[in-house]
């Protein structure tokens, strides 16, 4: 890659990719979701920086327990294991886990190196579950965090922008053929509801997490019954207190060599279940782009196409789309593992959870940040939306000129029949000729219709063919989006700039 850009007479650009980031690095796959997309916090959540400072932590912890329960563990110990909790000798650790075959076995190793008084003691009655799982929680725990407020933001934008347009008529589509009125806000109220089930499901999924704890080796804690000389209050002491100490409310009662991977299918699938609702709010924003009714942010300086100057397209709800693709298929892999899981556990669960459990959160995250900016930017054309009224109401209209001629005096077969008539005459000029809809024209020229000509205009008027829309917006927003928002509002004013 760097010769390429040599050849092209750019050493500099070439030095500065070296320099930024390694030649090395453009010779092997990085993946987009964190060179490209994901926030700098959901990359660090699922980093091995995290992951393993965090198994330094579980160790710390099950010694303090160990020790307040009675094992003659000293404080010089846990004050030693402590001075060298974030120092980790990644090098070391990489050679080892070359040797050991085993990455818990290698970071042992690397820990106890630097901490040779609490050598003896690091992993003390433990499996390598107990960091491997415990630490798989807490970053699916840490996940849902910085997941629910960006969730709770795009909530709040399309909030305020149901509430701006919530008597903005707007044609309905059923089948993506016009049909009834609705409002642009009522519309977006339909993607409210959904992203609002979504900000339940995740909270849930989150709240219902529990901690592994300490369970040893099959999950019946013999090891630290033994530990313990028999004393089952001292093991049950242990357990609860590890668990407090990672800020978990509870752990669970029964597990196997891991917790049950039927907990991973609860996590993902709630975002799997996002990633549905955000490709169809998407998809629809696409096809009201289509029709140059609503469009997302369009930078000043932005390019919409190589060949074709004029275009905007929705690269970003197209992002949404292709990504949230991505998160439903994801789906696939947690169900099949917690299907293949023999007895107490096997490890083909390990190397495909090490890329679908992140790559869930990752995608969730980018998701939530595009979509976070475009409803902070929808752009809505009124005109271009009236106009569209204005082609197809008069078909609409039929029924209520109808009824307007029959408490004129009128019979309705009769009128019926006139309506019919002009209807596809009207709709021929549409269809075959690429005019107008010139329906009303038709009505007020024809003598039939003289006793309600001076009715047309009120007949005709959008705001009568869209019903109880506003209300409804305006009820929904007060009821079910403003109440679930509450828990939130100290971080509604974060604005996200997207890179790329």
């Amino acid at each position: 890659f760097l010769k390429d850009v040599e050849l092209k007479n750019d050493k500099n650009h070439a030095e500065r990719l070296s320099s930024s980031l390694g030649a090395d690095e453009f010779m092997k796959y990085r993946s987009p979701l964190v060179s490209r997309y994901a926030s700098k916090e959901m990359a660090y959540n699922f980093s091995d920086r995290k992951k393993f400072t965090t198994w330094r932590k579980l160790w710390i912890y099950l010694a303090k327990a160990e020790k307040a329960l009675g094992l003659p563990i000293t404080d010089a110990q846990i004050l030693e294991m402590e001075s060298h909790e974030l120092d980790i000798d990644f090098a070391m650790a990489a050679e080892e886990e070359r040797k050991l075959r085993h990455d818990v076995m290698a970071h042992v190793h690397t820990f106890a190196h630097c901490c040779p008084t609490a050598a003896p003691i690091i992993h003390l009655g433990a499996t390598s579950c107990y960091v491997g799982d415990n630490t798989d929680l807490i970053m699916l725990r840490d996940g849902f965090d910085l997941l629910l407020p960006k969730l709770a933001r795009v909530i709040d934008r399309l909030a305020n922008f149901a509430e701006k347009y919530a008597d903005l008529p707007t044609l309905g589509f059923t089948h993506y053929q016009p049909a009834q009125l609705t409002t642009v806000g009522k519309r977006a109220c339909l993607w409210l509801q959904d992203l609002a089930m979504d900000m339940r499901n995740l909270q849930r999924a989150r709240d219902d997490l529990r901690f592994r704890g300490v369970k040893g080796t099959t999950g019946t804690q013999a090891s630290f019954l033994q530990l313990f000389q028999g004393d089952h209050d001292k093991v049950e002491e242990l357990d609860r207190m590890v668990t407090e100490m990672a800020g978990f409310k509870k752990a669970y009662l029964v597990t196997g060599q891991t917790y049950s991977r039927k907990v991973d299918v609860d996590c993902v699938a709630s975002l799997a279940s996002l990633g549905a609702t955000v490709h169809k709010l998407c998809t629809d924003i696409r096809l009201l782009a289509n029709l140059k009714e609503i469009e997302e942010p369009f930078e000043k300086e932005q390019i919409g196409s190589s060949a074709m100057p004029y275009k905007r397209n929705p690269m970003r709800a197209e992002r949404c789309c292709s990504l949230a693709r991505h998160l439903v298929a994801l789906m696939a892999d947690p169900l099949q593992t917690a299907s293949v899981q023999w007895l107490e556990r096997t490890l083909d669960d390990s190397a495909n959870r090490r890329i679908s459990l992140p790559e869930s959160f990752l995608t969730a995250d980018i998701i939530l940040s595009t979509l976070q900016n475009i409803t902070e930017g929808l752009v809505v054309y009124p005109k271009v939306i009236e106009r569209h009224i204005r082609h197809e109401l008069p078909f609409m209209a039929t029924e209520n000129i109808i009824m307007a001629m029959v408490k004129a005096g009128g019979n309705r077969q009769d009128c019926h029949e006139k309506i019919r008539v002009l209807s596809q005459e009207a709709a021929a000029v549409v269809k075959q000729e690429g005019g107008d809809n010139d329906l009303l024209a038709r009505v007020q020229r024809d003598p039939y219709f003289a006793p309600i000509l001076g009715q047309l205009d009120a007949v005709l008027d959008p705001k009568t063919f869209i019903g109880r829309a506003p209300q409804q917006v305006a009820r929904f927003l007060s009821e079910e989006v403003r109440p679930l928002l509450e828990p939130y509002k100290a971080k509604m004013d974060v604005k996200i700039e997207l890179e790329l």
